[in-house]
């Protein structure tokens, strides 16, 4: 499990002193994997290992060892009715005061596991966009947000990798093997330049574009006469976040293609 490297070292500037709890067995049903995290510090806590009176459990014992000074720790706690869950599994924990050696391995890891995270290029910052990279941010993927013009119609969201292009269909190529391409820019000619370039490839796990059916056979009429392959049409998610549910806020578009790349094979 892999958080964002930035949102865990801000946690650990503001908080210095804690320990990282790390599910290091998981036996039968349990609320979260091998790997999965928390922080705790004194009056603050950042992850989750599930939740619940296991998580209760972790934290008190996190805590007792910030008081007393202890450097690690191990629990092995079975979720019957005793605690009060019903999971019926057993997890086992790590607990490890992060000294500064420490606290340094486990940014490095959880930059390396960032940085392996399948990518999402959204191309455009507008409300849809700004909207998409939010939905994304705290998700198993490493989002960059390309835009042509000098200002955006909102904040980003923190973690997310923000770039200024001219000719953002350029910006295609970078995207790895195995990445996704949602396409939301305020411009029609511009949005088909980038398809076209995501379609020539044929190594990304989605291709989306935001518009109506209507938008997607002009597409495929544009594409024919500029002598691309159409076969590849098949490939592209236009409308993209498609729903019975009829609603075009950006943030219900968001939460719909969120869904869509995580249903995606990476």
């Amino acid at each position: 499990m892999t958080s964002q490297p930035s949102h865990a070292g801000a946690f650990l500037a503001v908080h210095p002193d804690a320990v990282l709890v790390t599910v290091s067995e998981a036996k039968g049903s349990t609320p979260r994997e091998v790997g999965a995290f928390m922080i705790v510090a004194a009056h603050a806590t950042t992850g989750t290992i599930g939740g619940g009176q296991l998580e209760y459990l972790a934290i008190d014992k996190a805590r007792s060892m910030l008081i007393n000074g202890d450097d690690e720790a191990e629990m092995d706690v079975p979720l019957g009715p005793d605690i009060g869950q019903c999971c019926g599994g057993r997890v086992g924990l790590l607990l490890s005061r992060l000294t500064l050696e420490r606290r340094a391995i486990f940014l490095q890891q959880q930059a390396a596991a960032y940085d392996s995270l399948p990518p999402v290029f959204i191309f455009g910052a507008g409300h849809v966009g700004l909207a998409l990279a939010s939905a994304l941010a705290p998700l198993p993927f490493r989002v960059t947000l390309i835009d042509t013009r000098e200002h955006t119609d909102g904040d980003i969201a923190p973690g997310i990798n923000f770039h200024r292009s001219a000719m953002p269909e350029t910006q295609v190529s970078a995207i790895r093997p195995g990445g996704a391409c949602v396409i939301v820019t305020h411009d029609h000619a511009l949005d088909f330049l980038i398809a076209r370039e995501a379609l020539a490839r044929d190594d990304l796990s989605y291709i989306g574009m935001i518009g109506s059916s209507s938008k997607r056979a002009t597409f495929a009429h544009w594409l024919a006469r500029e002598g691309a392959d159409t076969a590849n049409l098949s490939r592209l998610t236009m409308p993209i976040g498609k729903s019975p549910y009829k609603d075009k806020r950006p943030a219900v578009i968001a939460a719909l293609v969120a869904a869509e790349l995580l249903q995606h094979p990476k």
